[in-house]
């Protein structure tokens, strides 16, 4: 199916929820002039959501002056790994002063690179890690190691580098941390758990990056986690690391995960003592290393909230730490909503709620069918449970552009969306019900494809309410 811009919606015949007809959506939306401008404010405050995490806007001013003597190494990874690297380039001309090359690796998600001059960019597996990473991670970890007192290391962090940077740890083949991986992202686990497991079984993250290197190191962080915690962020390699191999044993027995034999005996003999545990807060290595947060969540809700402000409508943060299966969170905000257009409590229309943070979506075992992401997943149980109340229009989608296991950033959800989709053969309940909230809005043309961000403050999401 095409999938034309979601702010031009086309005309198309649908029922209402019962099966009855509910009329040509030309006229529906010509009995609701607000529909249109709903939609593209909701787009415009996205777009300023992410605009507020450009690499190539933010990093130019966080970095350190050119580096007399020695050489600038830069490394990284993420999914704005291939934007933070161009920024560095354009920052420093190509070459640091004096005599020190510029020069490095990054690596990034597969179709989220960038051409650059002297910054290599290389693109892998996520969120499953793959023998790309794997080699990046390695070649990374090598250029760290050579480094002396008289160099410096510029670390480029960002959402996604926890797969992205994969260089499993002495006896587990990359295979077995795919198995790890998957079976995370099966069981529901949240990210930053899920980064706690990955930490004590690499050889590079937890802040093992940094205590590779014997040079200064500088790192610049572009949040996704909730919370803004570093050492959560791409699991933390140059970030103090305050979890242990008992942790990561924990949170494989809460979540029922079954891992690889190889991922079992080698946490197990980290929790006795047999394995160095990741370096901890106090470790004298870290007073070498800046770490520095160049961009979070919060910043990107601000900067949509501005949006809506200036528009004439007052914006509510809901907070930058939402979490939660997204189905039940949508539920919740439905149940906020329903209170504000009934009452005007606890705020008064027109509002726009505003939060971020990152759901899950947990599929259940052999589920086939399952199209999407947290983001639609949220918004079709909102539009279920709002079933098309009158004035209320909402937008969920990730900044990175990528919502789940499809191409398209999000969705954007209004009065009318539950009729087009059962008049497109698309039901909401069926398509809930299946995980494929991906099928429910690509049948009414309502995907947000924005294609790689090249950035990532998690999730967005907006609700309108006229």
């Amino acid at each position: 199916m095409s999938r034309p811009d979601p702010r031009d919606p086309a005309p198309d015949t649908a029922r209402d929820p019962s099966g009855a007809p509910a009329g040509n959506l030309a006229s529906d939306a010509a009995s609701d002039p607000r529909r249109d401008d709903a939609r593209a404010l909701l787009l415009e405050s996205f777009r300023a959501a992410v605009a507020a995490a450009d690499p190539l806007e933010i990093v130019a001013a966080q970095l350190p002056p050119p580096h007399q003597g020695g050489r600038t190494l830069v490394v990284g990874a993420g999914k704005a790994a291939a934007s933070m690297a161009v920024a560095v380039e354009r920052a420093y001309g190509g070459q640091s002063a004096g005599r020190a090359t510029l020069e490095g690796v990054v690596v990034t998600r597969y179709a989220h690179g960038m051409p650059t001059d002297h910054i290599r960019v290389i693109e892998a597996g996520h969120p499953v890690p793959d023998e790309a990473g794997e080699q990046a991670a390695a070649d990374i970890l090598a250029r760290v190691e050579g480094l002396n007192e008289n160099d410096r290391l510029i670390v480029l962090v960002s959402g996604g580098g926890s797969s992205l940077l994969s260089l499993p740890a002495t006896g587990i083949p990359m295979a077995d941390l795919k198995a790890t991986t998957r079976e995370l992202l099966r069981c529901g686990a949240p990210i930053t758990d899920m980064n706690i497991v990955r930490k004590h079984i690499s050889r590079i993250q937890g802040g093992r990056l940094a205590q590779a290197s014997r040079a200064p190191v500088t790192t610049l962080i572009v949040s996704d986690v909730a919370g803004d915690d570093p050492s959560a962020i791409a699991s933390g390699p140059t970030v103090p690391d305050p979890s242990t191999y008992a942790d990561a044993l924990a949170i494989l027995r809460r979540f029922g995960a079954t891992v690889p034999a190889t991922v079992q005996a080698h946490l197990e003999r980290g929790a006795r003592g047999e394995i160095d545990e990741t370096p901890k807060p106090g470790d004298p290595l870290f007073a070498r290393v800046d770490n520095r947060m160049i961009a979070t969540a919060h910043g990107s809700l601000e900067a949509g909230a501005a949006v809506f402000r200036k528009h004439g409508i007052q914006p509510v943060l809901l907070g930058d730490t939402v979490t939660g299966e997204a189905r039940e969170v949508a539920q919740v905000y439905a149940a906020l909503v329903r209170e504000i257009r009934a009452y005007n409590a606890p705020f008064a229309a027109p509002v726009a709620l505003i939060s971020g943070g990152e759901c899950t979506v947990t599929l259940p075992a052999g589920a086939a069918g399952a199209r999407g992401g947290r983001c639609s997943e949220f918004l079709l149980s909102l539009a279920l449970e709002l079933g098309g109340t009158a004035g209320v229009y909402a937008l969920a989608a990730d900044t990175d552009g990528i919502d789940g296991s499809e191409d398209n950033a999000g969705a954007i959800a209004d009065p009318t969306s539950l009729a087009r989709a059962e008049a497109a053969g698309a039901p909401a309940r069926r398509q809930l019900d299946a995980h494929d909230a991906w099928g429910f809005f690509d049948a009414i043309d309502d995907l947000v494809v924005t294609g790689p961000t090249r950035t990532n403050v998690n999730d967005y999401r907006a609700i309108l309410i006229l």
